[in-house]
């Protein structure tokens, strides 16, 4: 699983108010969690999850 970190970015010191330090803050989060949550890279999908054909084959075989 993912884990989710927390990171502060700086506004820039030419920003007009206050207020644009947190949207900035929120939508780095919001980016971050989104490519993290709906990463369509799933490797466990991709991994043997137990013997195959040719095994089966081999010891079913045998005990007929």
């Amino acid at each position: 699983m993912a884990t989710i970190s927390s990171v502060s970015f700086h506004a820039p010191a030419n920003s007009r108010d206050g207020l644009a330090k947190p949207f900035a803050e929120l939508r780095a989060f919001w980016r971050q969690f989104v490519a993290k949550a709906f990463n369509p890279y799933r490797p466990e999908l991709h991994y043997m999850r137990g013997p195959g054909p040719a095994w089966r084959a081999k010891h079913l075989g045998r005990s007929n």
